[in-house]
């Protein structure tokens, strides 16, 4: 018998998305929870069509959100998404079947992402993300922005994608790219990071060769072009606004325009 599955979805005015995202796992969960940080849009109109349980909590940051709609589940078998992220037929029968036997403690799966206008081509290196797993067995990252689940017992993959609608235009990407970048900010200040001026310079040039050559983003074409720039620049955001805080941190003041000496 396979083991019954729990889809967990966190949401803020996702109503966008939302539907597309619990439509892709009918028929494959026991139970659909939504947990919503305070949405006004037709978000728990949509979670209700779709027969989740819609709980309310205030936002507790990304990682402490996401363990707290976890704790909501009764199965202990796992599916997690964000309202913007959606299974495709083969990863939904990959998942299925996988659960009728699971022979580790989570499954990862590749994420294809849009990139604005387009797909991130198919043979391009996807990102492994871990979304399927037993709930007994894994924790949240503490990360202040990119919140993942973490086991340390051993893992399967599964070789079936399943679909982020990221970023539609390229002003989104850059509005959460600068919202992102500062949501780090405090996360690397604890970490005492060094060298962060040689950072800002030298991680970006890495990110981009990483995304376009070794990822193989070029086989995207102008968007993946596109994209690998913005990510590069996300890298350089992050320690520019760290180098901003350190200076702060030290009382370094702001530079003032130099007064006249001689009156007018």
């Amino acid at each position: 018998m396979a083991e019954p599955l729990s889809v967990v979805v966190t949401t803020l005015d996702n109503g966008a998305t939302l539907e597309r995202c619990l439509a892709s796992v009918a028929g494959l969960a026991a139970e659909i929870v939504v947990l919503d940080s305070g949405s006004h849009d037709d978000t728990e109109a949509i979670a209700q069509r779709h027969g989740a349980r819609f709980l309310i909590e205030p936002f507790k940051g990304y990682g402490p959100q996401k363990a707290a709609a976890i704790a909501h589940a009764h199965h202990d078998w796992v599916l997690l998404l964000d309202a913007d992220e959606a299974l495709t037929a083969d990863a939904r029968g990959a998942i299925a079947r996988t659960l009728e036997a699971p022979a580790h403690a989570g499954y990862t799966l590749p994420r294809r992402e849009q990139l604005f206008w387009t797909w991130q081509h198919a043979h391009a290196r996807h990102n492994a993300m871990l979304r399927l797993f037993d709930r007994r067995r894994v924790r949240m990252s503490t990360s202040a922005v990119h919140a993942a689940p973490l086991s340390d017992a051993p893992l399967g993959a599964l070789d079936t994608p399943f679909l982020h609608y990221g970023e539609p235009d390229i002003a989104t990407k850059v509005a959460k790219i600068n919202h992102y970048s500062s949501g780090l900010v405090d996360e690397k200040l604890a970490r005492g990071y060094r060298f962060v001026r040689l950072r800002m310079v030298l991680q970006p040039f890495w990110q981009f060769f990483r995304n376009y050559v070794v990822k193989r983003r070029f086989l995207s074409g102008t968007a993946g072009f596109i994209a690998s720039v913005t990510e590069a620049y996300y890298v350089f955001l992050k320690y520019a606004k760290v180098y901003e805080a350190q200076r702060r941190a030290a009382g370094h003041p702001a530079d003032v325009p130099p007064t006249r000496d001689t009156p007018e």
